[in-house]
């Protein structure tokens, strides 16, 4: 991506359940908050001062996953499998008593969207189609 300027920088684009998030690099990110006038550099919090909003994504995630593979019809073990990922992991992620890497929820999304898409119809019916199926029935 440039900027006005001509300046090259460098991103990574990812979807995560639904959501598009763009990845840059840290000094990128403070640069473009010093253009908008944003504190240089933001408030450090604790591990105990952010341990309630894990806490929260950790339940969410849990909660989305448990619910988009029970709506694909996959077991733990067969969402596991798809995704290259151990079943006990998946059961530690599914009960929120853990919280996946980036690299793991990436595997289990990419899975997920694989299992709902299997599970769309292949093809909508059509006039075509319809006028084929009533002269194979005759």
């Amino acid at each position: 991506m440039a900027g006005k300027d001509g300046q090259v920088i460098a991103c990574k684009r990812v979807e995560l359940d639904g959501i598009r998030y763009v990845i840059v690099r840290e000094s990128v990110f403070d640069r473009l908050c010093r253009q908008v006038g944003l504190p240089e550099e933001s408030p450090r919090l604790g591990d105990d001062a952010l341990a309630p909003a894990f806490e929260l994504d950790r339940a969410s995630l849990a909660e989305k996953l448990v619910r988009r593979r029970g709506a694909a019809g996959l077991s733990q073990a067969e969402l596991a499998r798809r995704a290259g990922v151990r079943p006990e992991t998946l059961n530690r992620i599914e009960r929120g008593r853990t919280t996946p890497d980036f690299a793991t929820v990436r595997k289990l999304v990419i899975a997920m969207n694989a299992a709902e898409r299997e599970k769309m119809p292949l093809e909508f019916p059509t006039d075509s189609n319809k006028e084929r199926d009533d002269v194979s029935r005759k």
